[in-house]
């Protein structure tokens, strides 16, 4: 079972701190329908060397866009070996008739339900060519991930965990929402089933990889419940407008959540129409940072430049924004039209798609002409946008934004680990010694607030909750 590398994680350019964060926990996963009795390897491309003079009788690949032409080669090169080769993942979903011409079997859309199917249909000699998800999709009673197989001192966040699948907003940009269709789009564990996955992790720190945590709030609510207790600290995802509503971030928070990535992508609302991103439109984003700020949750903002009303201000505009309102780390993008999305279908009948060269779908590079800025201005304004906003000036600008002098040290210690300590990540990561940072990233995510120091702003329809400790 191997994840290929993204093209960028083999350039002694790019950080490699980036690619050692999280284990191929979709690989693992499906790992858990196979016979016990096998001999599995799993071989994450970006943090080990993908040994190929083997000959094993299956090999299963997952795809991204930008490890495409990477996977596509390992998947040539076994087939030439006369091994049964299978492509799954995102691209594969996007565009299964290009990845068909690498291997004997794909699969579209999630592995659940049709991996289980293929090892029926291969072990008895007759395995289909395409298997396609649709109906019948849960994750409901699975088999356990198989965790023995992941090489946890290889990753700095080893506890990484997916409890529910998909999303229930629609944004036209989104990969997932391709990758979904054709089944239901979103759809969760049982409670008691992802406390016992939980359980199973050692240490404290877990981060949750939903795409929204808090989308289904009865199931958020029983599994924060079942946390509270477990002396967890954790990190996940969520809408702006989840944040917002209820007290269901509070929960949250009180069952161990310390950080939270929030999409806020873009401030302009035709910017938001344009991309269905409906759940952001009239939602004050000032108090979605007020909110998380005061309940100790630091905040990776995602924010998106070169939709159509983007002008060449947006990206000082932007920043300032962020630093400003105390967005503890950001992750920019040059909006990507990824195939099999709304977005690249629209830029495709607009004659606006200038690349089809795959390796340049990294949210890095302009492969459309974009409305209001040249692709040139496009790329040099997010290069600028990471620049700027991970100055120290403005890393001490966003700390001091804090109401308290805990959670400003813990912001700028955060922050200015991740960008700042490149040369130390390096000798870590090459000495193998990534756990040894778990302590530190435990204590930088411990909890910010003292009882009584910030009071809790009651959310209109709900009972005002006491502050935490």
């Amino acid at each position: 079972m191997i994840l290929p590398a993204l093209t960028e994680a083999k350039s002694p350019l790019f950080r490699p701190i980036k690619y050692s964060l999280f284990p191929p926990l979709g690989l693992a996963t499906l790992a858990g329908f196979l016979p016990p009795d096998w001999d599995v390897e799993l071989v994450d491309d970006h943090v080990e060397r993908l040994q190929t003079d083997d000959e094993p009788d299956l090999v299963v690949i997952q795809v991204y866009i930008t490890n495409a032409y990477r996977a596509y080669a390992i998947a040539d090169h076994y087939r030439a070996k006369g091994c049964y080769v299978v492509l799954g993942g995102l691209h594969v979903t996007s565009l299964p008739d290009e990845a068909a011409r690498h291997a004997d079997t794909v699969f579209v859309g999630p592995g659940e339900q049709t991996f289980p199917c293929f090892l029926r249909d291969w072990r008895a000699g007759h395995a289909s060519a395409r298997y396609i998800s649709d109906g019948g999709r849960t994750i409901e009673g699975i088999p356990a991930v198989r965790r023995d197989l992941i090489k946890r001192h290889l990753y700095l966040v080893p506890n990484s965990i997916v409890v529910t699948r998909g999303c229930p907003q629609h944004c036209s940009f989104c990969y997932k929402d391709a990758f979904f269709a054709g089944g239901r789009g979103f759809y969760t564990q049982k409670v008691d089933e992802a406390l016992r996955e939980i359980e199973r992790l050692p240490g404290r720190h877990l981060y949750f990889l939903d795409d929204h945590l808090l989308g289904d709030r009865r199931f958020a609510e029983g599994l924060f419940e079942g946390m509270r207790g477990m002396d967890r600290l954790f990190q996940g995802a969520a809408t702006v407008d989840s944040v917002l509503r209820g007290d269901l971030i509070e929960k949250a928070a009180e069952a161990g959540l310390r950080s939270l990535f929030v999409g806020f992508e873009t401030f302009s609302p035709d910017n938001l129409r344009g991309c269905n991103k409906k759940q952001n439109l009239a939602r004050d984003y000032a108090a979605v940072t007020r909110r998380l700020s005061d309940l100790g949750i630091m905040i990776n903002g995602s924010f998106v430049f070169g939709m159509d009303d983007d002008g060449p201000d947006v990206f000082d505009r932007t920043v300032d924004w962020a630093v400003r309102h105390g967005v503890t780390t950001a992750t920019f993008h040059v909006q990507t039209p990824y195939p099999g999305t709304k977005l690249h279908r629209d830029l495709t009948a607009q004659g606006r798609i200038t690349s089809e060269n795959w390796d340049l779908y990294d949210t890095r590079h302009a492969v459309f002409r974009p409305a209001r800025l040249t692709a040139a201005a496009l790329e040099a304004g997010y290069r600028r946008a990471y620049r700027d906003f991970y100055g120290w000036t403005n890393i001490a600008r966003g700390a001091l934004s804090h109401r308290t002098a805990k959670h400003t040290l813990k912001h700028f210690a955060y922050e200015a680990g991740w960008k700042k300590f490149e040369p130390l990540w390096d000798v870590v990561i090459k000495a193998r010694r990534l756990g040894a940072m778990t302590p530190l990233l435990e204590g930088v995510l411990s909890k910010v607030t003292r009882r009584g120091e910030i009071p809790h702003v009651p959310v209109p329809g709900t009972r005002a909750r006491a502050a935490l400790r």
